[in-house]
């Protein structure tokens, strides 16, 4: 048997061999079996052998908000490096939480997928300079022709990158920074130096000082955890953020108490953080200007020299430190959850999820709709028969707090995906049964 393989998609796939006396047939690991069915879309590129352009092939889902009539911004989730990371990507615009936060700014969210073979050079994606940003741009534009919606391909980017997708999105910022509303930078940062594998380093431009910008790394990552792979993350990010600061960038750092390079629970800060960004920077009308936020109106916080403990925030007004090297934050809202997550993870929540929807009973099959909780998501769903509870659909997290879409070390839902669905095989033929589903978010409150 015999595999077509076209250009460089070659370095995706292991070719036809001999193991052990048997003749194999390789499979390509990025064979994706979700389909693209309105209200989400994909399109896919094949790699290219031409200098400046991509050479992994990549793939682009997006979900668009029901009923939504005009895109104002489109929210960017961006995996890290290596194939596992890479194929956590799939599944980026299906997450329930993400989607409340792009649903509520009438924005898109789309989740790329690069084809990077697990030991290849990251760097040839994760730097936009090498055809990720000509890829990145060229799909809007095509999403916008399938989708019907031409605003995709000028709308501004609140961007989210992991590892080497935080590299993605700081240079994304530094390449458009009249199109990036914020980013938000979880374990990794454009290099502003020569060093490993990073032969290109970045300039600053001025323009990109405007953008909210805040790095997140977990504790194990350099700050108290000094050795191990990935020790180093802290050195980048310090330096990058003590070079922005100079600058006077509207930049912070968020250090997770509890992680290494997983993303912990860093949504429950992040969605939040680029909520407040959203509503402060997108524009009032759709063809607008991004509008700027001002450093003194935003609040300043720090990190204890010995301990690297939260020092406690204060207005721009209050702060007494030097505000070159404090950390910025976009209100106090943010600021004092920031206080939260750098002590324990644990950002608070009094708000009750939305309850589920159009709960429908065919057969002894019971299916509901279910909106995520902006602040927490969805933890699990309790099903209960004639007000007595049945059944608990809940959902995993090595990483955080459980989930019921089962939370990746990237940030996104595992496959295949949690379905809102429950069968109760107990319920009896010609009895007449009332049913209801409740939704419990990630800080245990109950929808009404």
């Amino acid at each position: 048997m015999r595999a077509a393989i076209t250009g460089l998609a070659v370095l995706c796939c292991i070719m036809l061999g001999e193991l052990m006396g048997q003749e194999q047939v390789a499979v390509n690991p990025y064979v994706i079996s979700l389909p693209a069915d309105p209200p989400y879309y994909r399109v896919r590129y094949e790699a290219s052998s031409t200098s400046g352009e991509l050479v992994y092939p990549v793939s682009f889902s997006l979900w668009l908000p029901p009923n939504v009539t005009t895109i104002r911004g489109i929210v960017v989730h961006q995996h890290g490096c290596g194939e596992g990371s890479c194929k956590s990507g799939q599944t980026g615009a299906h997450d329930l939480h993400w989607q409340a936060l792009a649903s509520k700014h009438d924005c898109a969210l789309i989740s790329p997928s690069y084809e990077q073979p697990e030991k290849a050079d990251c760097q040839l994606w994760c730097d936009p300079r090498n055809g990720s940003d000509r890829a990145f741009r060229k799909s809007l534009s095509d999403l916008a022709v399938l989708t019907g919606h031409p605003e995709l391909s000028t709308a501004p980017w609140a961007l989210w990158g992991h590892s080497g997708g935080g590299h993605w999105a700081g240079g994304m910022a530094f390449l458009h920074p009249d199109r990036v509303i914020a980013a938000w930078l979880r374990s990794g940062v454009p290099p502003l130096k020569v060093g490993e594998n990073k032969p290109n380093p970045w300039t600053i431009p001025e323009a990109a000082c405007h953008i909210p910008i805040l790095c997140n790394l977990g504790t194990k990552e350099g700050v108290t955890v000094r050795d191990g792979r990935f020790a180093k993350v802290w050195e980048g990010v310090e330096s990058f953020v003590r070079e922005m600061r100079s600058k006077n960038a509207l930049i912070g750092i968020a250090v997770d108490p509890r992680s290494s390079h997983d993303c912990g629970n860093q949504r429950y800060l992040a969605i939040p953080w680029l909520d407040a960004c959203l509503t402060a920077r997108l524009p009032k009308s759709p063809s607008g200007p991004l509008r700027k936020m001002k450093i003194d109106d935003g609040w300043f916080g720090g990190l204890a020299a010995d301990s690297f403990a939260p020092l406690e925030p204060k207005s721009a007004m209050d702060w007494q430190g030097p505000k070159e090297s404090a950390l910025w934050f976009p209100n106090e809202t943010i600021a004092k959850a920031w206080m939260q997550y750098s002590i324990d993870t644990m950002v608070s929540d009094t708000t009750p999820p939305p309850a589920p929807t159009n709960v429908r009973l065919v057969g002894n099959e019971i299916t509901w709709e279910s909106l995520a909780d902006l602040e927490s998501g969805i933890a699990k769903f309790i099903i209960e028969r004639d007000g007595i509870e049945i059944g608990v659909l809940d959902g995993k997290n090595a990483f955080g707090r459980p989930i019921f879409q089962n939370n990746s070390y990237s940030d996104t839902p595992t496959q295949p995906l949690a379905t809102m669905k429950y069968v109760d095989d107990k319920a009896r033929v010609g009895e007449v049964y009332r049913y209801n589903v409740i939704a419990v978010n990630t800080v245990g409150l109950k929808s009404n």
